[in-house]
C-alpha cells in the first residue's frame, strides 16, 4: 500500500513542473485512516472525510485507494464517491423522493471499480483551481440488497483512503482596485495567477486585459491566444468565467452579483506554444447600493429578543405605512437597500435560530429588503437550513401584487423581479413567492453551504401606476436543524460524527426512505408490521414445551435459563419493530443484551446438561460459562465467536464425557440406538437448519419469517437434544409423597428411608 503515495508524488511532481512560474509555490500532502465501505440504505452508510484546502491553492490531486479484503468469489465492485466544496454532498443514490419544499442540487460524484482478478484500486482525481475552505468526500458501496450479513464470517469487504495532495502559491499578485497590474508570460510558462479583494455591497466585477506585446520565438505576433479565467472551480455548475483575448483589442469580462468579502482567482493562459506575451490587467468593482448607517447607540438600534419567537402584532413593523427600526423614516434620505440586523441564537448542535428584532419587516417596492444568515461556521453546514415566510395581509398597501424573495450564498440578489432567475455569479439561488392567495412559503436546503446566506426580499407591483407605495409586511422565519420535520413520524434523527465534524441524517423505519423518511413507496403497511411483531414474538412461545420437557426431568436451571430467553427474547422483538407496533417493558439496550445473552447460555446449558457431568462440575460450567459469555456480550454482541467459541467447548466437553463412559464400559454412548434415531439426530437436524436459516437466508425482507424460523427450531432442538430423567430422579424432581414426613434419599445406593 506505501507504493500508491510514492507513484502519486511522482506523478504529481511530473504534472506540476511545467506550472511553474515567477512565483513560489509549495506542496502541502493530507491523508486520512482508512474505513471499511458499507452498502447504502442510508447516508449513515456513507463515510464521510473532510479536507482543507488552503488559501492560493492553484492545484488539488486527490489519490483515492481502495483496498479489498479477505474474501472469496468476490466479482466487480463498484465504489461511489461524491465531492462537494462547502458542506457535505447531497447524495441519493436509491432514488428517494425528497419532502415537499426541499431544494437540493446533488453533488458531483465519480465511480471507481474493483474487479474480481484485482486486490486493490488508486485512482487520481485532479481539480485546478479549486475553491479554498473545506472540502468534503463521501464514499459507498452500492444500494444494500438487505442480506443480513453474521459479523465474522467471510466477506467481500472493502477498505478505502482518500489523500490530497495541494500545490499552493505563496505570493500570488494582487490586483488593486483600478491600477492596472504588468505580468509577462515566457516559454515554458503559460499561466498566471493573480486575485482581486471584492469588498462588502458589490454588485459589479469588471476585469480588463491590454496585450502590450505578443511574439512567438522572437516574432510578433497579433494573436496570442491568451484565455482570461476569474473564480475558482467548485465542480459546480457556472463556478468560473472564461472569456478568449485572442485579438489586440482590450477584451473585458464582466461579473454581476459577485461574492461579497471574498478574494476571488484570476488566472490568464495562453494556448499558444513558444509564446512571450506582456499583457497589463485591472479589476474594479462596483459598489451600486448601501443600506444607510445605523446609530451608534445599541439600544436604539437593536432590541433584545427574548426566548419566545412569538411576533407581535403590534409593533411598528406590522402595521402598514410604518417603517421598522433601522429603516429610512426621513424622506430626505435616500436609500436603495434596508439590511436589519438578524438576531441568531445558538439553542444546541446544529440548532440555530434567526429572527428579526421586531418579528416581521416592511418589504417596499422600490428597493429589496436583504436579512443575513450567518452559517459562516463549518459546524453549521451538517444540517437543515429552513426559512419560512408568512405575509401579513392586512398590512399590504399600493398596488400589491406578491413578495418575492430570493435565498443565496455569498453574496445577495439586488435587484427582484418576476423574470429574473436568483442566481448570483457562482451560486445557485433559491426563490419563494407569497402573495394574497398563498400567504405562506417554505424552503429547506440540507446541508447549506458553510458561509453568510442572504435572503433578499422586494414586493412586485401588478400594474405601475400606485408602483412605488407598494409595501407589505411579512414575517420571516429560519433556522438550522438537525434534520427535516425531525424525520416525522417514520425516522429517526442520528447525530454523526466523522473526526470532530458533526452532521445528521435520518434513519428511516418500516420499509420508509428518503432524507426526511417521507418516501412511501416502499412503506410497510400496519396489517404487514402487526403481522411481523407477532411472529417474532409469538414464535417464542414455542419456548414453553423445553421448560415443561425440562421441569419434568427435573432440570431445573435449564428450565430457568428457557424461561429467561423465552421472557426477554419475546420482549426485545416487540421493543425492536421498525414501525408504530412497539412496545418496550425497560431499556432497549437492556432487552438486547438479555436476549443475547439468554440465547447463548440456552445452548450452552443444553450441551452441558448432554455431557451428564456429576453436579458439582455440572454447575460449575454452567456458572463460570454464564459469566464468560456475559463478559463476552458486552464486548461485541454481534461477534461471530460470541456463539461459536460456547458451542465449540461445550461440544469438546460433551463428546469428551462420551467417550470416556464408552470406553469404561465398552459399550457405545448413549447406549440405546433408539435414543439415537428418535431424539439425537431429530435434535441436531433442527439445530442444524435453524442456523442455516438464521446465517444463510435471513434478509430485510425476510427477516420476520426467517427469525421466526430460528426460534421455531432451536426450541424444537433443545426437546429432542435435552437428556432423560435421572433414574433414580421422580418426575419433576420432587418425590411422589411428602405427607408430612422428611423424606430422605441416598443416591449412592439408591434407596429411601423415612424417618
Amino acid at each position: 500500500m506505501a507504493i500508491y503515495p510514492l507513484v502519486c508524488l511522482w506523478l504529481f511532481s511530473t504534472l506540476t513542473c511545467c506550472l511553474a512560474d515567477d512565483l513560489t509555490y509549495v506542496n502541502e500532502f493530507y491523508s486520512k485512516t482508512p474505513q471499511k465501505l458499507s452498502k447504502y440504505s442510508w447516508f449513515g452508510n456513507v463515510r464521510l472525510y473532510q479536507f482543507s484546502v488552503p488559501e492560493d491553492a492553484v492545484f488539488v490531486r486527490w489519490l483515492l485507494t481502495v483496498i479489498r479484503g479477505s474474501g472469496f468469489n468476490c466479482e466487480n465492485q463498484n465504489i461511489a464517491v461524491h465531492f462537494r466544496a462547502g458542506a457535505p454532498p447531497v447524495i441519493d443514490p436509491i432514488l428517494t423522493a425528497f419532502p415537499n419544499s426541499t431544494v437540493v442540487s446533488l453533488a458531483y460524484n465519480l465511480t471507481l471499480t474493483v474487479r474480481s482478478g484485482q486486490v486493490n484500486n488508486a485512482t487520481l482525481f485532479n481539480v485546478t483551481q479549486p475553491v479554498p475552505g473545506d472540502w468534503f468526500l463521501a464514499a459507498h458501496l452500492p444500494k444494500d440488497d438487505g442480506k443480513i450479513e453474521q459479523q465474522g464470517l467471510p466477506s467481500c469487504s472493502y477498505m478505502f483512503q482518500p489523500q490530497m495532495y495541494v500545490r499552493r502559491a505563496v505570493d500570488t499578485p494582487i490586483m488593486m482596485a483600478n491600477i492596472p497590474l504588468t505580468q509577462t508570460l515566457t516559454a515554458p510558462v503559460k499561466l498566471a495567477h493573480l486575485k482581486v479583494f471584492v469588498p462588502e455591497f458589490s454588485s459589479k466585477l469588471d476585469s480588463q486585459l491590454k496585450i502590450q506585446a505578443c511574439s512567438v520565438e522572437g516574432v510578433p505576433v497579433s494573436d496570442c491566444g491568451l484565455l482570461v479565467t476569474l473564480g475558482s472551480s467548485s465542480l459546480g455548475q457556472s463556478s468560473v468565467f472564461t472569456t478568449n483575448c485572442s485579438g489586440v483589442k482590450p477584451c473585458t469580462i464582466s461579473i454581476s452579483n459577485p461574492p461579497w468579502n471574498a478574494w476571488m482567482q484570476v488566472t490568464v493562459e495562453t494556448s499558444r506554444p513558444n509564446v512571450t506575451a506582456t499583457f497589463s490587467i485591472s479589476a474594479s468593482s462596483t459598489v451600486g447600493c448601501k443600506p444607510l448607517s445605523i446609530p451608534s447607540d445599541f439600544n436604539s438600534s437593536f432590541s433584545v429578543v427574548g426566548p419566545s419567537l412569538g411576533a407581535s402584532t403590534n409593533n411598528a413593523s406590522s402595521r402598514p405605512g410604518i417603517a421598522p427600526t433601522g429603516a429610512a423614516s426621513n424622506t430626505s434620505e435616500k436609500t436603495c437597500l434596508w439590511n436589519p440586523a438578524m438576531f441568531r441564537e445558538d439553542q444546541d448542535v446544529l440548532s440555530v435560530r434567526f429572527a428579526l428584532p421586531n418579528g416581521n419587516t416592511s418589504v417596499a417596492s422600490q428597493f429589496p429588503t436583504v436579512l443575513t444568515l450567518d452559517l459562516h461556521s463549518t459546524t453549521d453546514s451538517g444540517g437543515v437550513l429552513t426559512v419560512q415566510l408568512d405575509l401579513n395581509t392586512s398590512s399590504l398597501t399600493g398596488a400589491f401584487g406578491s413578495v418575492r424573495a430570493c435565498l443565496t450564498s455569498s453574496a445577495p440578489v439586488l435587484q427582484l423581479n418576476i423574470s429574473q432567475s436568483c442566481d448570483t455569479a457562482f451560486v445557485q439561488g433559491y426563490s419563494l413567492e407569497v402573495n394574497s392567495s398563498e400567504t405562506k412559503a417554505l424552503l429547506r436546503i440540507p446541508f447549506p453551504d458553510a458561509a453568510l446566506w442572504y435572503l433578499s426580499l422586494q414586493t412586485i407591483c401588478n400594474n405601475s401606476d400606485d408602483c412605488a407605495n407598494a409595501s407589505a409586511a411579512v414575517a420571516v422565519s429560519a433556522g438550522l436543524t438537525a434534520c427535516i420535520d425531525d424525520c416525522g413520524p417514520h425516522g429517526e434523527c442520528r447525530l454523526l460524527r466523522t473526526q470532530s465534524y458533526l452532521y445528521a441524517a435520518c434513519v428511516c423505519h418500516a420499509g420508509w426512505l428518503g432524507w426526511g423518511c417521507s418516501d412511501s413507496k416502499n412503506a410497510l403497511p400496519f396489517s404487514q408490521q402487526l403481522s411481523a411483531a407477532l411472529l417474532l414474538t409469538l414464535s417464542n412461545l414455542l419456548f414453553v414445551p423445553p421448560v415443561v420437557v425440562a421441569l419434568h426431568r427435573a432440570y431445573h436451571v435449564e428450565a430457568a435459563v428457557y424461561f429467561f430467553t423465552m421472557f426477554f427474547s419475546t420482549f426485545y422483538h416487540a421493543c425492536d419493530q421498525p414501525g408504530v407496533t412497539v412496545m418496550c417493558i425497560m431499556d432497549y439496550d437492556t432487552l438486547q443484551f438479555c436476549d443475547f445473552l439468554g440465547s447463548v447460555v440456552a445452548v450452552w446449558v443444553t450441551i452441558i446438561c448432554m455431557a451428564r457431568l456429576q453436579e458439582p462440575v455440572k454447575y460449575v460450567f454452567f456458572m463460570a460459562g454464564t459469566l464468560i459469555i456475559a463478559m463476552a456480550m458486552q464486548l461485541d454482541r454481534r461477534g461471530l465467536w460470541n456463539l461459536l467459541g460456547p458451542v465449540l467447548v461445550a461440544l469438546v466437553t460433551m463428546v469428551t464425557a462420551w467417550v470416556y463412559r464408552a470406553v469404561k464400559r465398552h459399550h457405545c454412548y448413549p447406549p440405546t440406538w433408539r435414543r439415537w434415531v428418535f431424539f439425537l439426530i431429530p435434535g441436531v437436524m433442527s439445530a442444524l437448519i435453524g442456523v442455516c436459516v438464521y446465517t444463510f437466508a435471513q434478509t430485510d425482507a425476510n427477516y420476520y419469517y426467517t427469525h421466526s424460523i430460528w426460534h421455531a427450531m432451536v426450541a424444537t432442538s433443545v426437546v429432542f437434544l435435552l437428556p432423560p430423567r435421572e433414574v433414580h430422579m421422580p418426575p419433576w424432581g420432587w418425590p411422589a409423597k411428602l405427607c408430612g414426613y422428611r423424606v430422605c434419599r441416598s443416591q449412592k445406593e439408591e434407596l429411601y428411608t423415612v424417618t
